[in-house]
């Protein structure tokens, strides 16, 4: 089985790309959502953050305080890498286990951070969805409800695009007027042949 990394700067559409994906029968293993469950359940994540962030990273009634950990982050490569180390390696595993649970030519392991991670090492291929800055930008003000300002800190702190697009295997261009259904289509046909060759 093929096991495709699928990502894409802050606004790109990634996760309506793999809902794409999904619709066209492909598993798709949400890496974001599903560590933001795993640091809520985790006892080893929730301990770890304790002992880098401090008690600030937990609220009250034990979970995790998304807020102190999003600000401290968002500002700071070094606290975002350090994050990623302690949520990164619970993820892999998780998605490793759900991945050989799976009956498909290949799964798609989503995940906004997946070349700051190293996620995309461990995988076969990597598809980057790409969009203009500027769509990026309102995209993610209209949808977080946040301003331009903290999306150009996360922005600032995400892979650049230059990167991405040499880390990538496949591109899919999600600006307005594109049509990335016919993209998505073209990317499948190609995994397919490649897991029956393969």
């Amino acid at each position: 089985m093929i096991r495709v990394g699928l990502t894409g700067g802050i606004g790109s559409g990634k996760t309506t790309v793999a809902k794409v994906f999904q619709t066209v029968g492909i598993p798709v293993y949400f890496s974001d959502t599903k560590g933001k469950y795993l640091m809520s359940h985790s006892a080893e994540i929730k301990t770890k953050l304790i002992k880098i962030f401090g008690q600030q990273a937990i609220l009250s009634d034990n979970s995790i305080n998304r807020q102190f950990l999003a600000n401290e982050v968002f500002t700071n490569q070094d606290k975002l890498k350090i994050l990623n180390s302690i949520v990164h390696p619970v993820v892999m595993d998780d998605f490793e286990k759900w991945a050989s649970e799976q009956q498909s030519p290949y799964v798609i392991n989503e995940s906004a951070i997946l070349f700051e991670s190293g996620i995309y090492k461990q995988l076969d291929k990597n598809i980057v969805v790409m969009a203009d800055k500027q769509i990026r930008i309102e995209r993610t003000i209209r949808r977080d409800k946040i301003s331009k300002q903290q999306v150009l800190e996360r922005i600032h702190n995400q892979t650049d695009d230059e990167t991405r697009k040499k880390l990538a295997d496949f591109f899919i261009s999600n600006n307005n007027n594109d049509m990335i259904i016919n993209q998505v289509l073209k990317i499948h046909y190609k995994l397919w042949e490649n897991s029956r060759n393969g």
